[in-house]
Order: C-alpha cells, then sequence, then structure tokens
C-alpha cells in the first residue's frame, strides 16, 4: 500500500470509530426518569417507546455502517474497482462516456447494496413504531423518479466536470467551481417548482384562522410569500415538518399535512417565525456562501489530485483517468469533509438558537413555540437527552431542552422599543 491508501484506510478507520464510539455514548445517556420539562406532554410509556426507537435506530445505523464499510474493503482490497474500469473500457464509450458508465455503475451498485436496509428501516422500523404510511408502489416509484433525476440532471453535470478536467488544464477546478456554482443557485429556482412536485403534492393552504395568522405575521416582519401551501407529508410518514422553499422574492411556506393536524394556530405560527427567523438574520445566505466557498476549495484540491497516478495505484488501476480519480478523491477528502461537517453542524445550532431569539421577540407567543417543540418532539419520538458528544459530531440543531430554557431566557428580556412597533396593533394588547 502507497502513502494514500494508507491515509484513506486510516481516515475511515478514525471516523467509523468515532462515530460508533459516539452512539454508544448516546445510548448510555438514554435515562428511565422522563425529564420534568417533558412531564405535561409525555406519559411514562411514550417515553420509554422513544427510548426503544433510538436504541433500534442506533443498532439499525451499526449493522448498516458495518456492511457498508466491509463491502468497500472487499471491493478495494480485491481490485474490484481495477475490474470494473477494464469492463467498462471494453465498450469503448470515450472518455466521457466511459466515465459516466463507471461512476454511474458505482453509484447503482451502492443503491441496490443499501436497498435492503432502505426497506428494512421503511417497513420494519418505522412501520414498527407507527411512522410509516409509505407504500410499496409509492417505494418504488421514488426510487425510479431520483435514478431519472440523477440521469436527467446530474448527468449532463457530470459530464461537463469530466470534461473540464480533461481538456481545461490547470484551470480546470475555476471552471467546474463556477459551473457547479451557477448550477447551485439555479436549482433553488427550479427545485420548488418542478422537482418538488415529482414527490409530493402541494396545494394552497385554505381560507381560514390559521392562513391569516401567517399571512398577518408575515407582514408584520415585512417577509414577502408567494405563498402558503400545504405537503402531503402522511404520504410517506406520519412525522410533521415545516420549511421554506423558493429564493429572492418567491418565497413559499410549507407545511406538513401532518404539521397542521397536531399542533394550535399559534404554535404553528411560532415555528414558522423561527423559519423567518433564518432568512432575517441571512442564514441562508450565510450557509450557501459557505457552501460554494468549501466547493471551491473541493475543486481546487480535486484539480490537483484529479490525476496523480500514485492516487490510481492506491486501488490497483492499470489507468489512470479522470473519472476513477473523482472517485478515488472523494475517498481522500472525506476526513476534510466530516471535519467540516462538524463545523457546519456547530454554525447550525447557533444560527437555531439566534432563529429562536428572533421567533420570541417578534412573534412574541414563547410558551406557544416551547408547546410546538414538545409536541414535535413527542410525535417524532426525538431523544431528549442525548449524550454532548453525539450532540456535537451530529447535531445541527440543540437538543430539545437546551432549546427550551434559551426560548424561556429570551423571553425574560426586555424587547427594543422599535420591534414592538414592527408587530402589530393586534399585539400591543
Amino acid at each position: 500500500m502507497n502513502i494514500y491508501a494508507v491515509i484513506i484506510l486510516i481516515t475511515l478507520v478514525i471516523t467509523t470509530a468515532l462515530e460508533i464510539w459516539a452512539d454508544v455514548l448516546n445510548l448510555r445517556a438514554l435515562s428511565p426518569k422522563l425529564p420534568d420539562e417533558f412531564k405535561d406532554v409525555y406519559n411514562e410509556d411514550e417515553y420509554a417507546r422513544s427510548q426503544k426507537y433510538t436504541r433500534v435506530r442506533t443498532k439499525f445505523g451499526f449493522a448498516s455502517t458495518a456492511f457498508d464499510l466491509a463491502v468497500m474493503l472487499v471491493f478495494w482490497f480485491s481490485g474490484g474497482f481495477n475490474w470494473l474500469d477494464l469492463q467498462v473500457r471494453a465498450f469503448e464509450f470515450g472518455p466521457i462516456g466511459t466515465g459516466l458508465a463507471y461512476i454511474g455503475i458505482l453509484a447503482l451498485g451502492l443503491g441496490i447494496l443499501q436497498l435492503p436496509f432502505s426497506i428494512y428501516s421503511t417497513f420494519v422500523i418505522e412501520e414498527r413504531f407507527g411512522f410509516n404510511r409509505t407504500t410499496v408502489k409509492t417505494f418504488i416509484l421514488d426510487i425510479l423518479k431520483s435514478i431519472a433525476l440523477a440521469v436527467l440532471i446530474g448527468g449532463p453535470v457530470l459530464a461537463l466536470i469530466l470534461w473540464l478536467f480533461q481538456t481545461a488544464g490547470t484551470i480546470a477546478w475555476l471552471y467546474a467551481w463556477l459551473a457547479v456554482t451557477a448550477f447551485t443557485l439555479v436549482m433553488q429556482y427550479i427545485a420548488p417548482t418542478w422537482i418538488l412536485p415529482l414527490f409530493n403534492k402541494f396545494t394552497p393552504l385554505e381560507e381560514g384562522e390559521l392562513r391569516e395568522e401567517i399571512t398577518r405575521y408575515a407582514e408584520s416582519v415585512r417577509f414577502p410569500l408567494q405563498g402558503i401551501y400545504v405537503m402531503d407529508g402522511s404520504k410517506r410518514s406520519s412525522r410533521s415538518n415545516a420549511f421554506f422553499t423558493g429564493f429572492g422574492k418567491h418565497k413559499r411556506i410549507v407545511l406538513f399535512d401532518t404539521l397542521i393536524e397536531k399542533h394550535a394556530t399559534e404554535e404553528l405560527t411560532a415555528v414558522l417565525a423561527h423559519e423567518i427567523g433564518h432568512y432575517k438574520k441571512k442564514h441562508i445566505i450565510i450557509g450557501m456562501l459557505i457552501g460554494i466557498v468549501e466547493t471551491g476549495v473541493m475543486f481546487f484540491l480535486l484539480g490537483l489530485f484529479v490525476s496523480e497516478p500514485a492516487l490510481a495505484h492506491a486501488f490497483f488501476m492499470d489507468h489512470v483517468s479522470v473519472y476513477a480519480g473523482l472517485v478515488f478523491f472523494g475517498m481522500l477528502y472525506s476526513p476534510v469533509s466530516y471535519l467540516l461537517s462538524i463545523g457546519m453542524n456547530a454554525l447550525s445550532r447557533k444560527h437555531e438558537f439566534e432563529a429562536d431569539r428572533y421567533a420570541v421577540r417578534t412573534y412574541r407567543r414563547p410558551e406557544s413555540m416551547i408547546s410546538a417543540l414538545k409536541t414535535l418532539s413527542v410525535s417524532n419520538l426525538s431523544n431528549v437527552t442525548p449524550h454532548p458528544a453525539y450532540v456535537f459530531l451530529n447535531y445541527s440543531h440543540p437538543p430539545m431542552l437546551e432549546r427550551i430554557r434559551h426560548i424561556r431566557h429570551v423571553a425574560k428580556e426586555k424587547i427594543p422599543h422599535r420591534q414592538k412597533v414592527r408587530i402589530g396593533v393586534k399585539d400591543l394588547f
């Protein structure tokens, strides 16, 4: 093994061991005692059920991770990457066609290997705990649609990247970075209108108290809305969620139908006030800019390693190629990506606190927000006592108890006069 093989192998083992260590600590942190904060929404049986769900999902994760790692190592050290390359080259598709076939077959093979785990997760674990509402037909159609999108959208983007690195020389990374950045920005507009409706049905929220309250709040904080929609989330799961789609002046609020079923009007508006807080605090823009910079750094490093013979030899390749280099660089870059994800999670947790603060100070319904968060925790069987190490490595949101304490602290703070004026006449009485 050369130095690249050693680096990749060591980082694979370390990151896997780190994740398992955090999972074990998280399981040990599960306490049979129900936290006082949740005694008004959880009964002992439901709380025990949530802990059982955490244990089942974690143990399932152990099996999935071990299987993926074992398959990858066997394929690697048995010469699988080189064997596949020789098979694809025999068809003489040309550099771009061969690259698309090589990466496509690897992706398809990985998907097939992971399919049993996806089926078990959906139709056994999620079914067992009352979450699953996905039919076999919907499950199969989702897979077929995802493959079609990967071919129709991902294929041309990948072909462009391969072509640039084969023809543009030392500045190929720059062209690739600009192209992917442009594609990402365009998708901000295309995805809500053309892609998401392929998987779910979106209908305008009917007139009534909820629509009036959301509209009133959005106007009070000068947040332009193109529409408020309900998504048939119950088509696949009983879990609840809400999110924004669109960009610029074309923002849309999307509520899961399951969310509307479980929450009062003020709770739903408080949740959306939090989401609006992300926009007002520029969190969306900050995340996008960080992503663009990270992508630029990744493509720059890719330009240095994509045609490196030693990297190809680490995987026992007879030929050096751009397409195989892309695959192998992804493995070499994985520890950098892992560290960056930890940093992004920390930033995301900070942003969540800021969005909570914004929601409390503008909507001024802290107890409604707390009630909504508690209900979401119960309905999703969330772990309310995660271990700090697991939170540090994996959580993009602060633990629920920390968020509740933070919301109550903010609620006691004095609201600046200019914010009171912008809230609206109704809230002053």
